[in-house]
This record gives C-alpha cells, sequence and structure tokens, in this order.
C-alpha cells in the first residue's frame, strides 16, 4: 500500500507519535527527493555535454568540396603502348593524348610495366592463355597450337585469337 505524505502525517498523529518521528521522516523524504534531483541534474548535465560534443565536432567537419566538372569538350585520353625503359619488359613509360581547345592539359606521360613472362610475339601488352600443342603436320614440318586473348593491358588493341607453330 502507497501512502503520500499527508496520509502518513495524519496516520501518525491518530496514533500519538511525537512530532520527533514525523521530523524524521519529513527529513527522509527531503534527502530522497534531494537525490532524484540530483539524478536528474546529473543525466541532463551529461545529455548537455553530448549534445555540446556532437555540435562541436559537427562544426570541425569541412564540407568536401564539389567534384570537378568534367569540360565537354575535352576528348577521353588516347594511350600509346608501353615502351621499356631498358630491355623488352619491366619498367616502361606510354604517352597519352586526348583533343580540345579547353583542356588544361592535352598531353601527358605515364608510367606503365610489361609482364617479363608474356610472349612478346603479340604485342607486350596482350596476354594469351593457349591450348595444348597440336600433332606435327606432315606437309610443313611444324605443330601449332591457338591462344585466346585473356587480358589486355592499359586497353590495348588486341587480336581475339592467335596461332603459333613451331618446328
Amino acid at each position: 500500500m502507497h501512502l503520500s505524505k499527508v496520509d502518513l502525517m495524519a496516520y501518525f498523529l491518530k496514533v500519538g507519535l511525537t512530532s520527533q518521528y514525523s521530523i524524521l521522516l519529513r527529513m527522509k523524504w527531503s534527502q530522497q527527493n534531494q537525490q532524484q534531483r540530483r539524478k536528474f541534474a546529473a543525466a541532463f548535465l551529461a545529455f548537455i555535454f553530448i549534445l555540446a560534443a556532437v555540435d562541436t565536432v559537427e562544426a570541425g567537419k569541412k564540407e568536401k568540396p564539389e567534384k570537378k566538372v568534367k569540360k565537354s569538350d575535352c576528348g577521353e585520353w588516347q594511350w600509346s603502348v608501353c615502351v621499356p625503359t631498358s630491355g623488352d619488359c619491366g619498367m616502361g613509360t606510354r604517352e597519352g593524348t586526348r583533343t580540345g581547345a579547353e583542356c588544361k592539359q592535352t598531353m601527358k606521360t605515364q608510367r606503365c610495366k610489361i609482364p617479363c613472362n608474356w610472349k612478346k610475339q603479340f604485342g607486350a601488352e596482350c596476354k594469351y592463355q593457349f591450348q595444348a600443342w597440336g600433332e606435327c603436320d606432315l606437309n610443313t614440318a611444324l605443330k601449332t597450337r591457338t591462344g585466346s586473348l585473356k587480358r589486355a593491358l592499359h586497353n590495348a588493341d588486341c587480336q581475339k585469337t592467335v596461332t603459333i607453330s613451331k618446328p
């Protein structure tokens, strides 16, 4: 059963409790109310602190600059084949060009790499997957096999299928 303060005071007077007990009871209620107020104040301050922290973080974020709009009159980059710096494979460079009157840059050089384990016969930027060698042709005395394009580096212009022969 839950009684209000007034009900309890009336009960104490009815049963003849002295005013000292009622004073003690009021002090206890006062302490409970004070504890509740402290908890509320602490929660409120924590809430305010969190709001301030979030606001500070939001204010500290830089606005992302808008992406540069590609000029419509600039053409696509056209790239030359990769030319090795030394030998026929490894690191090298390739030249890129594009057209357009308003383009700030119409030529640039880019580093590239030609894998050393690729067959250079069909272009250094074209990789083929080859089938097994066929039987020896008695008329030509050659074995042949066909390769299909597996990968083209740097958008190279490669043949879809190639055929090689060996004695």
